[in-house]
């Protein structure tokens, strides 16, 4: 296990912002985005970053990037840090396995969720008021339960404190038919391949959210692709609706942090070492699943 990063520092490299987890560089050609290990829950970014989570993140990324390009194009220049620009060349190392080189894009502020299954804030909304993001959904679904067909679930994008959730109607006001509709449609593309591609290796993809771009007079796909950060998943032979299911992604920090008490405000308490080893090896196993292949760290 490598060392955690939780900063990143690239003089003489043009610093654009930082958003919880990625630090992002302006290129001659392109962005630079780095992954550290930094975790955040409800909204605030945690004392003790989680050794290899960057590297798990972007390779993850990289994977589904690769298998959707048929999908929908993406902002992919390469991941490979001996095609990145020699400016870069001093931090190879640090570099390697937890960055990608992007084309620059106009971003589309909405983030497009789609949920497959019940679970959730939307299960909350659901039980209290039978509808889910503003949508009135039919009566008699149990937590965890699958949908007739995928739901999409636009939220706003807030790069600052919370995302919130809006109408389809909104989205539409907001960005336009054309654009609304196209990322919609991508939105269930993407996820319907990825829910096939998973299912035969035995995990749920409950949900996720993407974010799109304008570029070169199109929408592609950006940000990160799928990965335990921006998904819910389970196992496949474990699923019981009904209930709440054993999740690979950083609801295991959430609960420790409900499990103490914690306000969600200032300050954040340190994770124990237990759980962010806990945290580690559920990254690491979900990498395994859908890749294949162990992390290389």
């Amino acid at each position: 296990m490598s060392n955690p990063l939780s900063k990143v520092e690239l003089k003489g490299i043009p610093f654009c912002r930082s958003g919880k987890v990625r630090d992002m560089y302006k290129l001659e050609e392109g962005l630079l985005i780095v992954a550290t290990d930094r975790i955040s829950a409800f909204d605030h970014i945690l004392p003790n970053p989680v050794p290899d989570k960057g590297k798990i993140l972007t390779g993850i990324s990289e994977y589904w990037f690769e298998k959707t390009a048929d999908i929908v194009p993406n902002h992919i220049i390469s991941f490979d840090v001996e095609e990145y620009p020699m400016a870069l060349d001093p931090y190879k190392e640090l570099l390697r396995g937890r960055s990608m080189l992007v084309k620059e894009a106009k971003l589309i502020e909405i983030e497009c969720v789609v949920r497959g299954y019940l679970s959730g804030s939307a299960w909350k909304e659901y039980r209290d008021n039978g509808t889910v993001c503003e949508q009135t959904l039919k009566q008699g679904y149990r937590e965890s339960d699958i949908f007739d067909e995928p739901l999409f679930t636009p939220s706003t994008k807030a790069f600052e404190g919370h995302d919130e959730n809006i109408s389809i109607e909104r989205m539409i006001s907001e960005i336009g038919e054309d654009t609304g509709s196209k990322i919609m449609e991508l939105s269930k593309k993407l996820f319907n391949f990825a829910s096939r591609q998973l299912k035969e290796k035995g995990l749920i993809l409950a949900d996720t959210k993407y974010e799109f771009g304008l570029c070169d007079g199109g929408i592609i796909v950006i940000d990160e692709m799928m990965t335990p950060d921006s998904s819910r998943y389970w196992i496949a032979d474990e699923w019981e609706p009904g209930r709440s299911q054993q999740a690979f992604d950083k609801q295991y920090v959430r609960d420790w942090l409900e499990k103490i008490n914690w306000n969600k405000q200032p300050p954040v308490p340190e994770l124990p070492e237990e759980v962010i080893q806990k945290t580690v090896e559920k990254y690491k196993q979900v990498y395994k699943w859908i890749t294949g292949e162990e992390v290389n760290a």
